[in-house]
């Protein structure tokens, strides 16, 4: 039924037409069930999003018993719901600094998308309505809305039969450490960003850059952590030419790096607006957030006659908000920040012993957010082939022992739920590394060329 009736997002028409898709039905914890009852552990967590884990029976209750008290309202103009606006504070209270206003949405990309809006309406009513470009980086992921996909620039993303805006938003380069000119160390890679981006501030003119969209650590584009300071400096460079920082956080806050948000915490930079999605529920129900300072608020209200026509009939869902607010009720209660800094601790340091496996190039990430970059020769970092795609014959390696990673290209991507344990890590490393070894073994016999 699926394969006949079903466009998934993202399809390969090929291979989807040939093989169709893994059917999965039931899920606790961090395992999962697929149709046949074949058990897998979700080391992907869903899409970055099932950080409590799957199978709560409080989650399945608050859901209820929300629906059958207010299923649905709207919150359009002059209406709330009383789970929107005990939500709202919540998030005004977890995030940091003066983000104490809260946009509803339904998921990440249509956050990353309001907020695109936001800035461009923010600067018009500061009387700056020609400061409406924004600039943000390669190998980014920020949505799959017209506006979302044309903010990101990840290979792959963007094909030749659909069109993208080009008019207004422009990229520098993704600050990846280890892909870094040859010669320079991290610390001359910073400058060299940080020259960059101050480049592309003076070749568009800071009296019309509006706005600075990045990941604080790149996600699908690769798990990119920054090079140290590298944040903190482009965040300087946009408060001295009033450049709103806009911090993608849908995929590192609520604990994925051991942070409510990772922005301040982790690279101590105070955004101007963060947007949340993923674990803010995870993945119970759909919903996203756009948290913005007070300052912007009063720039947006001050002469209380203008509209803000963003919005969506699912904005502020009693049923959505009533998930997140039970499942930061359990984050809080279970210390799953915590959690996620020892056993994500941990997790980083057996992931990193992979490298020493012959085509591993690069282990890196936060706590419980790991990429395994996979190349042909170590020295140099060439990458294998492309239609060998090496991370896909990993994963499906993997899944034939019971585990799923993420494969993205040359990469395999882990983000697995917050209460994964120690002994759970063990058994990813020790799989992950026998996969990676088959794989391996496979290329050689190919004749393919290794180091």
């Amino acid at each position: 039924m699926d394969r006949a009736h079903s466009l998934h997002p993202w399809t390969n028409f090929g291979p989807f037409e040939d093989k169709g898709a893994l059917v999965i039905t039931r899920g606790e914890g961090c395992w999962l069930w697929d149709a046949s009852g074949q058990k897998y552990f979700d080391a992907v967590g869903g899409l970055w999003c099932t950080n409590i884990g799957l199978g709560r029976k409080e989650m399945a209750t608050a859901i209820a018993d929300q629906v059958e008290k207010l299923a649905f309202s709207n919150s359009f103009v002059d209406m709330t719901n009383d789970p929107s606006a005990r939500l709202a504070a919540k998030l005004a209270s977890l995030a940091p600094g003066d983000l104490n206003r809260v946009h509803f949405t339904t998921g990440g990309s249509t956050a990353v998308d309001t907020a695109y809006r936001m800035v461009q309406f923010y600067q018009s009513c500061m009387g700056r309505p020609h400061k409406n470009h924004i600039i943000a980086r390669n190998y980014s992921y920020h949505g799959s809305t017209y506006a979302t996909q044309s903010i990101g620039k990840r290979p792959g993303d963007r094909v030749p039969e659909f069109r993208y805006i080009s008019e207004g938003i422009h990229h520098v380069s993704v600050p990846n450490p280890y892909r870094a000119p040859d010669g320079m160390d991290e610390a001359a890679f910073c400058d060299h960003l940080i020259a960059e981006f101050e480049a592309k501030v003076a070749e568009v003119g800071p009296g019309r850059v509006g706005g600075f969209f990045a990941e604080p650590i790149q996600a699908s584009g690769g798990v990119i952590v920054p090079p140290e300071g590298y944040l903190k400096r482009i965040a300087e460079i946009c408060r001295k030419h009033d450049i709103l920082f806009v911090a993608d956080e849908v995929v590192t806050a609520f604990g994925r790096i051991g942070h409510w948000f990772a922005s301040l915490d982790e690279f101590g930079v105070q955004p101007d607006i963060i947007c949340t999605a993923k674990g803010l529920s995870s993945g119970y129900i759909p919903i996203g957030a756009v948290i913005f300072s007070d300052r912007i608020w009063q720039a947006m209200a001050a002469d209380g006659g203008r509209w803000f026509t963003s919005g969506f009939t699912y904005s502020g869902h009693p049923v959505a908000c009533a998930a997140a607010l039970k499942n930061i009720e359990i984050m809080e209660r279970e210390d799953l920040l915590g959690n996620a800094m020892r056993v994500g601790g941990v997790f980083e340091s057996a992931m990193k012993e992979l490298e020493s496996l012959p085509i591993v190039g690069q282990v890196r990430g936060r706590k419980m957010m790991i990429c395994v970059e996979n190349v042909a020769d170590k020295a140099t970092k060439r990458l294998l082939p492309e239609e060998l795609d090496v991370g896909k014959r990993i994963s499906d390696e993997c899944e034939e022992m019971g585990l799923m990673v993420r494969p993205i290209g040359h990469l395999n991507v882990m983000s697995p739920p917050l209460v994964m344990t120690e002994g759970d890590v063990d058994m990813v490393a020790t799989t992950l590394g026998r996969a990676i070894r088959r794989v391996a073994d496979g290329l050689v016999k190919q004749k393919v060329r290794l180091g």
